[in-house]
């Protein structure tokens, strides 16, 4: 027991630390993208940590297995480094009895991401789907930033305004220029509006939303022509659209619940099932490769073998994402579907694993023929 608490501590520090520096890269480029639509005005700043919050779960199914795969490549890679391996199988630690140290340290990791695979991540990804479909139901003054020039009506129109409330329901020292006659607040003419402030007006009786600009000024028409004219107003109210269009969420196959998947026979929700039931699986079986693969010469450095060992991770993930796509496309036969991608890598797992005996195994009729060659 003293032999696998000190491996599984030494694991589960290092996959910490590996997944920690995985998700600060995945979400980092996630992240950048959603800020650049929120600089836009197309997704509101505070649905961005919420979208962030609903995104873990898919990230985490997805990097736990890698770090994992990493953890004990790095573990192992050092122990045998630092000759720390060659005391531990002195001491009678098998390859196999490792190998089950390691499935046993890692069991919480692969209970983790069939939770996260099978609940989690969908209900992440349908409450992403919904919450961006809300951003879209959502009005132009909805959208609306401090201190930002943005586009309205369709790009015909610009708007300003230099502060926000915090309930969004007044805004000062606000400028609107359009050159396109007949919106919502220029009414029939092109016109610039300048006004100290606005606010935003909900008519619960009639359901009627009204733009209400205070105490500024209108200025329409061309400068120096008949039709130019200049208007100081108190108040200038504006009926706003009545109704915002709703936009449905799409779910994606990835938002669907585990439990519409196993109901299902379509091609689509069988590759989506198989893939949800593979990640926990890929941690198994990464660990079979991970044994194996960490295996180096103190001379060598425990870093050299990575390379190779990404690599075939690498392999296993694209050969499994066109496995899914296969299946999807129904070209490949769904009783096979992921599951020989995995029995494949599993194989050659088991291979690896047990490379040394098989070389001896091989080697024995070579030197039984020679022995007979010999007395003959």
């Amino acid at each position: 027991m003293i032999i696998f608490r000190y491996l599984a501590r030494e694991i589960l520090l290092t996959l910490v630390a590996v997944c920690g520096v995985l998700l600060l890269i995945f979400m980092s480029g996630t992240f950048v993208r959603y800020l650049a639509e929120a600089a836009a005005g197309d997704l509101s700043p505070t649905a961005l940590l919420v979208i962030m919050a609903y995104r873990l779960p898919g990230f985490l199914e997805l990097i736990l297995p890698l770090g994992t795969f990493i953890g004990v490549m790095l573990v192992y890679g050092r122990l045998y480094v630092e000759s720390e391996m060659v005391v531990l199988s002195a001491c009678g630690l098998s390859q196999r009895r490792l190998l089950g140290y390691t499935l046993l340290a890692v069991l919480p990791i692969i209970l983790v991401v069939a939770y996260l695979s099978l609940v989690l991540a969908p209900k992440g990804v349908a409450a992403v789907e919904d919450l961006l479909a809300a951003q879209k139901s959502r009005g132009e003054f909805d959208l609306l930033l401090p201190e930002q020039f943005q586009p309205m009506n369709g790009g015909k129109a610009t708007f300003y305004t230099e502060k926000i409330s915090k309930n969004r329901d007044r805004l000062t020292e606000v400028f609107i220029a359009d050159i396109s006659p007949g919106t919502v607040v220029t009414g029939d003419e092109s016109a610039v509006v300048r006004a100290d402030s606005a606010l935003q007006l909900f008519d619960p009786e009639h359901k009627r939303r009204y733009f209400v600009l205070e105490e500024g000024r209108r200025y329409s028409g061309i400068p120096g022509l008949p039709n130019y004219q200049e208007v100081t107003f108190d108040t200038f109210g504006q009926l706003m659209q009545t109704s915002l269009p709703k936009v449905k969420a799409r779910y994606k196959v990835e938002a669907e619940p585990t439990a519409t998947l196993l109901s299902s026979d379509k091609p689509i929700h069988i590759s989506g099932l198989q893939w949800r039931l593979s990640l926990p699986l890929l941690v198994i079986i990464v660990c079979f490769l991970a044994i194996p693969l960490s295996r180096t010469n103190p001379r060598q450095g425990r870093y050299l073998g990575m390379i190779p060992a990404i690599f075939l991770y690498i392999v296993y993930l694209v050969v499994l994402n066109a496995a899914r796509d296969q299946v999807k496309a129904g070209k490949l036969d769904p009783a096979l579907g992921l599951w020989v991608v995995h029995l494949a890598f599993f194989l050659l797992a088991l291979v690896m694993f047990n490379w040394a005996n098989l070389r001896r195994w091989l080697k024995r009729p070579v030197a039984s023929s020679s022995q007979e060659a010999g007395h003959a």
